[in-house]
């Protein structure tokens, strides 16, 4: 058992949400019981979500994408407020790290997305983009299989860039805008979550392979390992619960 507080404090630390302008408010978004024994996990807090976490008898759902984004309708209704009323209903924690938790240089979502498609010495590169590099040259079909495998979905294949892909860039979710710096940087080729019809022309006019992973699928890896710290910080139970996301 560990101590609500305790447990947002270090995160705190260790994430260091407060050097984030952010789209949303990070760390605690609805409060619950202050003793925390079972931790569930999971990309965005869904209806689905909250109703595997009740089954779990959890007592904090960390998120990635939780809720009061900038610029929403805030009156409590329809779906915001069932999902509202089931966390308050069973005293349920809701922990939420949108940007601090794409750019942690150990738990962050970029970061283990290298880990999970095997990029080697992967490094910021400019805002929220990294970049790094295959230990082998591929061709573009063949990198985009090996995103397949990895992320258990097939990545959307757009662009015309050189016939062997060494140095790649990344952000995950809905980053399709960075494609720029990673242009700049004269990478072979560019993963993000998401695509935008721009993105298309850029990508082949410009000479760069674009893969759109998934946004929920690139970005399913940042909670899990920050779940895993809380374990083994203060013996927590934690379970990841991926609920599915064609996206």
């Amino acid at each position: 058992m560990a101590e609500r507080n305790d447990i947002l404090k270090k995160i705190g630390v260790w994430l260091q949400p407060e050097n984030f302008q952010d789209y949303c408010p990070n760390g605690l978004q609805v409060e619950g019981t202050s003793e925390i024994n079972t931790v569930i996990s999971g990309v965005t807090a869904s209806k689905a979500l909250i109703e595997a976490a009740i089954e779990a008898n959890a007592d904090m759902i960390l998120v990635h994408h939780g809720y009061f984004w900038k610029g929403e309708d805030q009156r409590i209704q329809g779906m915001k407020r069932e999902r509202l009323k089931q966390l308050l209903d069973n005293d349920i924690n809701l922990v939420a790290y949108h940007l601090p938790l794409d750019d942690h240089p150990e738990y962050g979502n970029n970061r283990q997305l290298a880990s999970i498609l095997n990029i080697k010495n992967p490094r910021p590169l400019g805002g929220l983009v990294w970049e790094g590099e295959l230990e082998e040259a591929m061709s573009p079909e063949k990198f985009g299989l090996h995103i397949a495998r990895q992320l258990h979905r097939e990545p959307l294949w757009v662009g015309e860039g050189p016939a062997a892909i060494k140095r790649v860039g990344w952000c995950t979710g809905a980053a399709q805008g960075f494609i720029n710096t990673a242009l700049d940087a004269g990478l072979d080729a560019y993963i993000s979550g998401e695509i935008s019809e721009p993105t298309t022309h850029t990508a082949r006019e410009c000479g760069i392979h674009y893969y759109a992973a998934g946004h929920h699928a690139t970005e399913r890896y940042g909670v899990q390992a920050l779940g895993k710290a809380l374990v083994e910080e203060f013996g927590v139970t934690h379970k990841f619960i991926d609920c599915d996301n064609p996206v």
